[in-house]
């Protein structure tokens, strides 16, 4: 018998140290997946099958916003405040309630004024739309802008943007020719600071055109 110990060539040691490698990826994989609970399988299934469903229901809207269109695929539940404020970063127009009671999201839309926050954006397809960053001319702003920082028609500034376009849009509608009249039709937006005199005040000056009431 040859006492020599039978030669192993180093192909065969790499092959064997491969195979061990995969056995341990394998079985590690298989022990990973069998401990973790259901829940957390079913998570993530949900999670894909909820990008999948994101993807099939996103909806084709075009949008008229301050003369520029924009060409959008949103969710049907996507609300005008929504798509405004997180697609468009127009951030002027302002969430607060999201229940259509405090008038701070107020746009305007073919002219009239609404409650984006109860407005979905499928609705509004192919109409124009005007937010606070629409009504200044550039650097110029607008005459209700300018009658609300020249009688203090705001304090802590939240509500300021529905605001202004409700009294825009208050008068011309024609429902400004009282201060009554002006109450009576900004009552859907709340200010919380409680300028409301000074609000009438800036609105019945631009009613007047620029003279004081």
């Amino acid at each position: 018998m040859s006492d020599k110990t039978p030669c192993t060539s180093p192909q065969s040691e790499d092959t064997t140290v491969d195979t061990r490698r995969d056995f341990i990826k394998k079985s590690s994989l298989l022990t990973a997946v069998a401990l973790t609970p259901a829940t957390a399988l079913k998570a993530a299934e949900d999670h894909v099958d909820e990008a999948i469903a994101e993807a099939l229901e996103k909806l084709p809207v075009k949008l008229e916003v301050n003369g520029q269109v924009h060409d959008l695929k949103v969710e049907p539940r996507s609300t005008l405040l929504d798509i405004l404020r997180e697609q468009l970063d127009l951030t002027g127009t302002k969430k607060g309630c999201d229940h259509g009671q405090c008038g701070a999201c107020t746009v305007h839309v073919d002219g009239h004024r609404v409650n984006s926050c109860l407005t979905l954006g499928v609705m509004v397809s192919g109409k124009k739309i005007t937010t606070i960053e629409g009504l200044s001319n550039g650097d110029e702003l607008h005459p209700m802008q300018e009658a609300f920082i020249k009688h203090d028609g705001f304090q802590c500034g939240y509500c300021t943007p529905g605001q202004i376009m409700s009294a825009v849009a208050c008068i011309n509608e024609g429902h400004a020719n009282s201060e009554a009249e002006i109450r009576e039709y900004m009552s859907g937006n709340i200010c919380r600071c409680g300028a409301y005199p000074n609000i009438v005040n800036a609105i019945l000056e631009v009613k007047n055109g620029g003279q004081p009431a």
